[in-house]
């Protein structure tokens, strides 16, 4: 937390994100090398995180709260600098892609998780670390990844998983083009297949992609996201063939469990901006957080930012536990997983243009940490899965699977007793999904309930009561306005702020 908060840190994203990554094509000599080069800041900030194991820990740890610590380093580095999280959280997830393929996961497992950021353009075998990138949209599909044309021929005699086999093809979105590892989809004569493909080859030459052009994205400025066509690509299936989406499904999860904590990462840190400005700035002989009506928003963003926390770390821990034999945990991981990746996703927006906004026209500057927050905050809910698509993957777990729900509602169980707002609150919400049928045209409705009755859940088990009071009474009981700030009379705000406060002395 510490070096994440430094000044080095600061100094290093706000470098990164001012001098963007830059497209080689080609060398001197006119040579295809589809290179990408970065300010010194990006590798910096790349080693740092390896180095501190955000990418590995889950994996290298062998205890019980490997998964919550993991996910403890991304909330913190997610305060850092946003662009080199997206690298970090997929080379985490590839561990549970790579499972399903015992000979390449021992192969690459070693590589993936040390702690050991090599940035040099050569064969990923050469390295004593790598990144793990993805290759998966088209423009023709975009989330429906069953719409994939990109074409997968075998290289030799033997196919099917371990197979080597050319990948003829584009896509629309490449996350991480540096990648020295990524995985691809693509489609063979049984079906959407899974491949894993390294970024170069034994020979030191570029594996057999064209990079056609980064994209000028809105926010994730220091990231280098990309087009690029393969044409007969080196590559290995990973998985059983036919079975592309479910091979890659458990990455996915993983995925969308960390754009949850990431996003609370983002809204900590600009709740920490808010508070920092808020004190520091006078008005009407008053510190503004001394100004009632501003306490009420800073609160109100406190409030928000614990409850995104406590979620996304208490599911890290439904992970873990999960991933130790516990069938409950994973269940309870399996449909809340989507239910908070949405929800934090889609309240970070909002969220942090309100934080922006406590620092007046100063926040709108692009010199500002803010600016760049504010940019960074839509990307989350579009990554891994849109809105919609993210209600009807929790959905569709309870349809399929029903001790998710059961699952669901023992957690929420936990706290029965403590809040009467909260008891009726869950009681209707059982029953809504009780009546099974009709849910879809209702999805963004239910899936927020339920983020908000998990949320007040932990809250009143493991907040101040201050906090948790002030939940129950805006979100669940609706004494609430449509924008941050707008409380009720009567609550404990100035406790609220005090707990949400960086001791700057520590």
């Amino acid at each position: 937390g510490a070096e994440v908060g430094s000044a080095a840190v600061q100094r290093l994203a706000r470098q990164a994100n001012r001098n963007l990554p830059e497209l080689r094509t080609h060398d001197r000599f006119g040579n295809r090398i589809d290179v990408i080069d970065f300010h010194p800041a990006w590798h910096e900030l790349m080693r740092r995180t390896w180095e501190s194991e955000t990418h590995a820990y889950a994996w290298t740890h062998d205890r019980s709260g490997a998964q919550v610590a993991r996910a403890a380093l991304s909330y913190l580095w997610n305060q850092g600098e946003n662009g080199v999280c997206c690298p970090m959280g997929m080379t985490y997830a590839s561990i549970a892609a790579l499972r399903h393929d015992p000979a390449l996961h021992d192969a690459w497992a070693p590589r993936i998780n040390a702690r050991a950021y090599d940035p040099r353009a050569v064969h990923a075998a050469d390295k004593p670390g790598v990144t793990v990138g993805m290759a998966m949209t088209e423009k023709q599909g975009g989330s429906d990844l069953r719409a994939t044309q990109t074409i997968a021929v075998a290289a030799t005699p033997r196919r099917g998983a371990g197979a080597e086999y050319r990948l003829t093809g584009h896509k629309w979105f490449f996350s991480v083009p540096m990648s020295d590892v990524f995985l691809t989809l693509a489609q063979t004569e049984g079906g959407l297949s899974c491949f894993l493909a390294t970024g170069w080859l034994p020979d030191g030459t570029r594996n057999r992609l064209k990079l056609q052009r980064l994209k000028d994205k809105c926010g994730n400025k220091s990231n280098a996201s990309s087009e690029v066509e393969f044409y007969g690509l080196h590559a290995v299936m990973l998985g059983d063939e036919g079975r592309g989406i479910r091979t890659i499904i458990e990455m996915a999860h993983l995925t969308r469990l960390d754009f949850a904590v990431g996003s609370a990462g983002l809204m900590r840190q600009a709740l920490s901006q808010a508070i920092a400005h808020t004190t520091g700035r006078r008005a009407f002989q008053r510190a503004l957080v001394d100004l009632p009506i501003m306490r009420g928003v800073i609160a109100d963003l406190a409030i928000e930012s614990e409850a995104m926390t406590w979620m996304g770390l208490r599911l890290a821990g439904a992970l873990d536990a999960g991933e130790r034999g516990d069938a409950a945990e994973a269940a309870l991981s399996r449909v809340a997983t989507p239910v908070a990746k949405y929800w934090a996703c889609k309240r970070a927006p909002g969220f942090v243009a309100e934080a922006l906004e406590c620092h007046g026209g100063n926040g709108f500057i692009a010199d500002h940490l803010m600016e760049r927050l504010y940019r960074e905050a839509p990307l989350n809910g579009i990554w891994e899965g849109t809105g919609n698509v993210i209600c009807l993957d929790a959905l569709r777990a309870m349809q399929r699977a029903p001790e998710t729900t059961e699952a669901y509602l023992d957690e929420l169980r936990r706290a029965r007793g403590a809040d009467r707002r909260y008891d009726a609150f869950v009681d209707r919400l059982a029953a809504r999904l009780a009546e099974k049928q009709g849910l879809e045209p209702v999805a963004r409705q239910v899936v927020e309930r339920m983020a908000l009755a998990l949320q007040a859940g932990l809250l009143l088990r493991h907040a101040p009561d201050a906090v948790a009071e002030a939940f129950c009474a805006t979100r669940l009981d609706g004494d609430w306005g449509h924008a941050y700030g707008a409380l009720p009379a009567g609550l404990d705000t100035g406790a609220i702020v005090d707990r949400a406060r960086i001791d700057t002395d520590a």
